[in-house]
């Protein structure tokens, strides 16, 4: 457990959730972010397990290991912010949106947010502490990064069937050269992220 802060600073009996993120830096699809609290008896199996930045693992073993959080977790909700609350806030602002919206899904109610990141969650009137990289210094928050990327990917898989053009199978969302090609040969979907440059019909780069 020595690469993990429990409870960062704070008593043990605060009840304290992790939050984070996934795909930010997607051309297609919402952010997502999950909120997660854990009780403390869990979190030496967890860490044993090998809960840590979901981007380190592999697909299968953040499946397997998504499926064993949400077993022992207090409580663990998903929140996302859309492709047009995206475009309309930017994306710093519909990542925080989506990390609210997941933390105000939970019960009971945590005492603490642990937030991935330097940013606080706007008008979220909880506690909250920012941990920059906390996906690899936070076992709650890399258990947050962990359920959200699973829960992203499995959407992304359902959509990539509706648009087949994009190798979103592949690319989960992200800018390859695969989709930004599928963009200059079929046109925007409506589940592009229109403010990001490379879905800019004026700016198509490959």
């Amino acid at each position: 457990m020595a690469n993990f802060l429990k409870w960062v600073d704070c008593p043990s009996p605060l009840l304290t959730a992790g939050v984070d993120e996934v795909g930010r830096g997607a051309l297609f699809g919402p952010v997502v972010a999950a909120a997660v609290i854990l009780p403390e008896g869990v979190l030496d199996d967890l860490a044993h397990s090998g809960v840590t930045d979901s981007k380190k693992l592999t697909e299968k073993r953040r499946c397997r290991l998504a499926a064993e959080i949400r077993a022992v977790a207090l409580d663990c909700k998903v929140g996302m912010a859309s492709v047009r609350e995206i475009d309309r806030l930017n994306i710093l602002q519909g990542s925080l949106l989506a990390m609210k919206r997941a933390v105000l899904k939970l019960n009971p109610r945590p005492e603490l947010v642990l937030v991935d990141g330097n940013q606080q969650i706007r008008g979220l009137d909880i506690p909250q502490q920012t941990i920059v990289k906390g996906d690899s210094k936070c076992l709650a928050i890399a258990a947050a990064s962990i359920v959200a990327k699973v829960w992203r990917d499995t959407l992304i898989m359902r959509l990539a069937k509706k648009y087949p053009v994009y190798d979103l199978t592949n690319n989960k969302g992200y800018g390859t050269k695969k989709h930004k090609q599928g963009i200059v040969d079929y046109g925007l979907s409506p589940q592009h992220r229109l403010s990001f440059s490379p879905c800019q019909p004026s700016l198509f780069s490959i």
